[in-house]
C-alpha cells in the first residue's frame, strides 16, 4: 500500500490512531517478509512528513517498535557476523548479487562482498542501512 500519488504528492493520513490502524496497517506482531516490507513503507512515509499530530507521532512509534522487534527476531545480531547479516537481507529481498552492487553504486562490488572478496566500508555500511533500513551497527563486527 502506497501513500504517495503518481505525481509524489503526500496523501493525507487518517489523523487518529484507530483510523490509521483501520486504513493503514494493523499494528500486531510482524510475522512475514510482506508484512515487514509494508510496515517499512508506511513507516518511512509517516517519518518523512511534517507535523504529525499527536497520534499519528504514537502510531508511528508503535510501528516502528514492531519493526525493530521483527528484526530483532530474525537477525539475532549478536550470533551472526555482518556478512551473514547482509547475505540475510540480500536474500529476505530477493536480491541477487548484482543488484545489491546497484545499491552501492558498483555492480560488480555486490558478489564481491558476499564472496568475502571485499569488506564493508563506512560509506557502504550507511547506504545499506539506509536501502534496508536498519541500524549500521549490524554491519560492524
Amino acid at each position: 500500500m502506497s501513500l504517495m500519488t503518481r505525481q509524489n504528492k503526500a496523501k493525507p493520513i487518517p489523523s487518529s490512531f484507530l483510523k490509521l490502524q483501520k486504513e493503514l496497517f494493523m499494528l500486531r506482531p510482524i510475522r512475514s517478509k510482506s508484512h515487514y516490507r509494508q510496515a517499512l513503507a508506511i513507516a518511512a512515509d509517516l517519518a518523512s512528513r511534517e507535523n504529525l499530530t499527536r497520534e499519528q507521532a504514537d502510531y508511528l512509534q508503535v510501528l516502528s517498535s514492531n519493526i525493530k522487534t521483527y528484526e530483532d527476531e530474525r537477525l539475532k545480531t549478536r550470533k551472526y557476523s555482518p556478512l551473514e547479516i547482509l547475505k540475510h537481507l540480500v536474500s529476505e529481498n530477493s536480491m541477487s548479487g548484482s543488484e545489491l552492487g546497484r545499491v552501492l553504486g558498483h555492480r560488480t562490488l555486490g558478489p564481491k562482498l558476499l564472496n568475502g572478496e571485499r569488506q564493508l566500508s563506512k560509506e557502504h555500511i550507511n547506504k545499506l542501512s539506509d536501502y534496508f533500513s536498519v541500524e549500521p551497527g549490524l554491519f560492524l563486527g
